[in-house]
């Protein structure tokens, strides 16, 4: 999964891609086996318009609590590049949010103690505008991509240069 070429602007390189860790698709597994054992367990009945029944609500609790999910996680990618932050989600309505870096004030983040067994956290993208901050939960190696953000916001900001005229 990698930010398209064609969006990237001249001298652009990409820092950071990624989507949330797939810890978010533990919900929607455990609902489908749950969803199977009860229509599974429904038909031993034998009957007929409860098992239609139930199959409808199945099959709208599937759509509606898994492949929603599914389809969310895997069009939703966070993208740090040597320019802006960018956020795109969405299969057929497609929705982006971009924050050049120089906009960009900090980047912290935060590890619960479940987030710190799935090796992810929460970054939080701090800017000057009305919104503040942007929360992104569930990043996979949330202090690498920190780190490495961090360090590109430092060299735009022209503090990684020496006093020494070097």
């Amino acid at each position: 999964m990698s930010f398209p070429a064609r969006l990237l602007n001249e001298g652009e390189t990409v820092l950071v891609s990624t989507r949330t860790h797939p810890k978010a698709l533990i919900g929607p597994v455990l609902l489908t086996v749950v969803l199977v054992v009860l229509s599974v367990l429904v038909l031993r009945t034998g009957v007929t318009a409860l098992e239609l029944v139930v199959w409808v609500l199945a099959a709208a609790a599937f759509l509606w609590w898994v492949v929603r999910p599914v389809v969310a996680w895997l069009t939703t990618t966070y993208t740090f590049t040597t320019r802006r932050f960018v956020k795109r989600s969405g299969l057929i309505a497609k929705e982006g949010r971009t924050i050049p870096l120089n906009r960009i004030s900090g980047v912290d983040f935060e590890i619960g103690v479940i987030d710190r067994i799935f090796g992810c956290g929460t970054l939080i993208v701090s800017d000057a505008s009305t919104d503040g901050r942007v929360l992104l939960h569930d990043v996979p190696r949330v202090e690498e991509v920190q780190l490495r953000v961090a360090e590109q916001l430092h060299e735009l900001s022209g503090e990684g240069r020496s006093d020494d005229g070097a």
